[in-house]
């Protein structure tokens, strides 16, 4: 069950790097002076992202918090 902490703590901290790149693509767009409607599009790939990143560190947690279940 060892095996199962390690992976989800790589899922985690994989999840935690596609934030910090979200964070990074809002900075980078904001510095790009884009106009309303190209803006609101490259915030809602960037939300999609976002999310996307959010479930797999919970989905990472979820697996360390079984791995320390069952171990």
């Amino acid at each position: 069950m060892q095996a199962l902490v390690w992976v989800g703590t790589a899922l985690s901290l994989a999840g935690i790097a596609g934030l910090f790149w979200c964070i990074l693509l809002v900075r980078r767009a904001r510095r790009d002076g884009l106009d309303e409607a190209a803006m609101r599009a490259r915030l809602q790939r960037i939300v999609a992202l976002n999310l996307g990143a959010l479930a797999v560190s919970a989905l990472g947690l979820m697996v360390v918090v079984a791995g320390i279940v069952l171990g």
